[in-house]
């Protein structure tokens, strides 16, 4: 009888020990670097990639932010009124632990950054905040 006893005691104290522990099974937030892709036109800047490790979530917040500077032949770095940041933002779902996601986002130049003059981005940054996980590219 005491067997059956311990079986009956043992038994709730494990589902009760899942129960606690199981978020943190579901995995850690991150970027997949290998996944993830910057492409570049003129002014216009599309960051693409997939974040994982993200549990039973329905769906992660991504923002992305860059500056774009406009960059004179001989490579001298523009002045303040030649730099532009921009931050694009964008919910996306979740499925099996993994979103995907593509923001595009474009630069404004007063005046204008037009050739021979080229846009040069930096720092790109994608950041996750509803896990605080962001990747520099």
């Amino acid at each position: 009888m005491s067997r059956w006893i311990a079986r009956v005691l043992v038994l709730p104290v494990l589902l009760l020990s899942a129960l606690v522990t199981g978020p943190a099974w579901a995995g850690s937030a991150h970027f997949v670097k290998s996944a993830t892709s910057v492409s570049i036109s003129g002014n216009t800047i599309t960051v693409s990639g997939k974040e994982a490790g993200l549990g039973d979530e329905t769906q992660v917040h991504i923002v992305l932010t860059a500056t774009a500077s406009c960059i004179n032949p001989g490579s001298h770095h523009p002045k303040a009124a030649n730099k532009a940041a921009i931050t694009v933002a964008g919910d996306f779902p979740v499925q099996n632990g993994r979103a995907e996601f593509t923001l595009t986002g474009t630069a404004s130049f007063q005046p204008n950054c037009t050739p021979p003059m080229t846009v040069v981005w930096s720092p790109i940054t994608i950041t996750d905040t509803e896990h605080d996980v962001s990747m520099t590219l």
